[in-house]
This record gives C-alpha cells, sequence and structure tokens, in this order.
C-alpha cells in the first residue's frame, strides 16, 4: 500500500504486540515486527489479519511474518507466517494497527489550516473566498479551487484540478485534470468500528484516496480513505451526485456510477463499468470489467465481466424482466 502520510511508530519487538492482545504464545522472544498490512501487501516480519474464507487464496500466498487469525482458518496459512489465534479478529487488529499508528484514529478538525492568501500557494492559484490549506499540502499548475474550501494536511492536487466549494480534502493525491464539485468530503476517516456493550471499538484508517487523472466527482459525493489499504478511483471515472465510496472500495477505469450510487467497503469495481442511479453494492465484493448495473439494484454477490445485472438480489437483466411481467 503506497501511504505517504501516517507515520509508521513501529518496529516493535512481537512480545510487545502479544502483550497488547493478551496472548501468550510459545515464540523466538527477539523477533522484530516492522509494520501491520493486508494479506495482499504484507512482507516478511510484517503482521497481517486473516478473518473470511473469501480470502483463503490470498492468505496461502502472503508474505507475513505473523496473522492474527481465527483457528479454522489458520491451517491455510504458509509455513512462513506464524499463526496468532484470538478470539475476534478484527478487534485485535484495531488494537495492533492502533499500536503501529497512534494518529489514526481521531479526524478532529485540522488546527494547522491557514487562509491560502497566507501562503506560497497565492501565486500559483486561482480561488475563491475563505479558502483554508493545512500543513503537508502541494498544488500544482492552473488549478482552481472555489469559496470556503479547506485543504486539510497531507493532500497532494495534481496540475489543472478544478475544486469547487464548500469542499472538504484531506489524506487525498489527486492527479492532473480532475474535477471536484461543490460540497464533496474526502479522505475522512470510513464508518469502520466494532460493536461492544460498554463502547464501540473505532478501527484505525490509515490509508488515503487516490484519484487518478481526468476523473469527475459529483456534489454531495463523500469518498472515504482506506483502512488498511487504499481507497482509488481509477482513470476517466464519472462519479455523479451524492454518491458513498466507502473504505478500501477500489474503482477502475472509465467507469461511470449515477446519482446516490453506495458501495460498501473493501468493495472491487472493474474498469468501464456502469452503474445507474440508488444501486447498492455490498461490501467485499467484486464486479467485473464491462459491466452494466440497473438502477436501484441491490449486488449482494460477486459479478462477472461482461454481465447486465438488475434488481434484489440484482441477477440477469433478462432473468429479471422474466420475473417482473
Amino acid at each position: 500500500m503506497f501511504n505517504p502520510f501516517f507515520t509508521n511508530s513501529g518496529p516493535f519487538n512481537i512480545l510487545e504486540i502479544l502483550k497488547i492482545l493478551k496472548i501468550e504464545l510459545k515464540i523466538e522472544k527477539n523477533q522484530i515486527v516492522k509494520d501491520i498490512k493486508d494479506l495482499f501487501s504484507a512482507e516478511k516480519d510484517c503482521i497481517t489479519f486473516f478473518h473470511s474464507k473469501k480470502y483463503n487464496e490470498i492468505a496461502k500466498k502472503t508474505k507475513a511474518s505473523y496473522c492474527l487469525t481465527t483457528r479454522n482458518l489458520k491451517d491455510y496459512l504458509p509455513k512462513s507466517c506464524t499463526a496468532i489465534v484470538v478470539d475476534n479478529v478484527l478487534i485485535s487488529t484495531s488494537l495492533v494497527t492502533q499500536k503501529f499508528y497512534p494518529n489514526s484514529i481521531e479526524d478532529e478538525y485540522d488546527k494547522s489550516a491557514i487562509d491560502i492568501n497566507d501562503t506560497n500557494f497565492k501565486a500559483i492559484v486561482k480561488t475563491g473566498k475563505n479558502v483554508l490549506v493545512g500543513e503537508n499540502v502541494k498544488i500544482g499548475k492552473d488549478c482552481l479551487i472555489g469559496h470556503n474550501t479547506i485543504i486539510e494536511r497531507n493532500v497532494q492536487i495534481g496540475d489543472n484540478c478544478k475544486i469547487g466549494s464548500n469542499t472538504i480534502l484531506r489524506n487525498t493525491i489527486i492527479k492532473d485534470n480532475v474535477t471536484i464539485l461543490d460540497n464533496c468530503v474526502i479522505g475522512k476517516k470510513g464508518f469502520g468500528f466494532f460493536p461492544n456493550n460498554n463502547k464501540n471499538i473505532r478501527y484505525p484508517h490509515i490509508g488515503i484516496v487516490i484519484i487518478n487523472e481526468n476523473c469527475e466527482i459529483g456534489c454531495g459525493s463523500t469518498i472515504d480513505r482506506g483502512s488498511l489499504s487504499n481507497t482509488e478511483i481509477g482513470k476517466n471515472t464519472f462519479l455523479d451526485n451524492q454518491i458513498h465510496i466507502a473504505h478500501n472500495v477500489k474503482i477502475g477505469e472509465n467507469t461511470i456510477l449515477a446519482g446516490q450510487v453506495g458501495i460498501a467497503g473493501s468493495s472491487i469495481i472493474g474498469n468501464n463499468v456502469k452503474i445507474g442511479g440508488q444501486a447498492g453494492i455490498s461490501g467485499h465484493i467484486k464486479v467485473g470489467h464491462n459491466v452494466e448495473i440497473g438502477g436501484g439494484s441491490g449486488v449482494i454477490k460477486d459479478v462477472p465481466d461482461n454481465a447486465k445485472v438488475m434488481g434484489y438480489p440484482a441477477k440477469s437483466i433478462r432473468e429479471f424482466l422474466k420475473d417482473n411481467r
């Protein structure tokens, strides 16, 4: 996962991590763990997590040295990866992630933000009134920024971009020729928490948002940053108004989403996909390339390449029309 913004507080001895989890395990005491990553991107000396059979094939190939998992799933891991069996994988992952990235939980307003007229950007960016800019921000040439917009800390904006009014950006990389319309919120933490009788446990979000070249994001849209991977919008993809993209979602190139579409966390949308208005995509779903999804549909299982689906639960359009004559 490419992330230039969140600082890793590690490495830590594996015994420190086991102490957080209140687990005793016969293990080499001097082993160092340098980071926590997902199954796919984890490297040697990293810790990862594995909580669902949906990721069996990825788990078999992980390069991580340690993995938080369940007793039923641990045998899928390679011999090079030591299983750390826990009662609740996701809560344990949250605790370990907070250890490595203690500043990844809260998203209070950016106290570093100042008026753009008091920065070096004044000479190179055309802006409306009351535009604020935080720390660690880069803005390319020929950009426009509308009234009352806040570019909070950790944002990179490419050349020839247009950012509308009343928009908030944080923890986001925007490539060249991107248009973001009014009233958008991009790069804030996602809706990741675990219900608890006494206090809900918030999940750290150490990913970012990446919006690639030639995209357009419609008014009132929200794109959450990733938790343990990035949220990414592919080249030349257009989002209509009032769309929600949850954490870790990957959307391919040349894809079009109509108004009020919602995509739940960790789903993957292919290239050249068209999704009709008010459709909903469940979490951890894979939608293939060249797919068409009818408006108002509810997608609760993977959709293969070149399919046309509609309804709830979404089924082939031919089957849907047959059932609704």
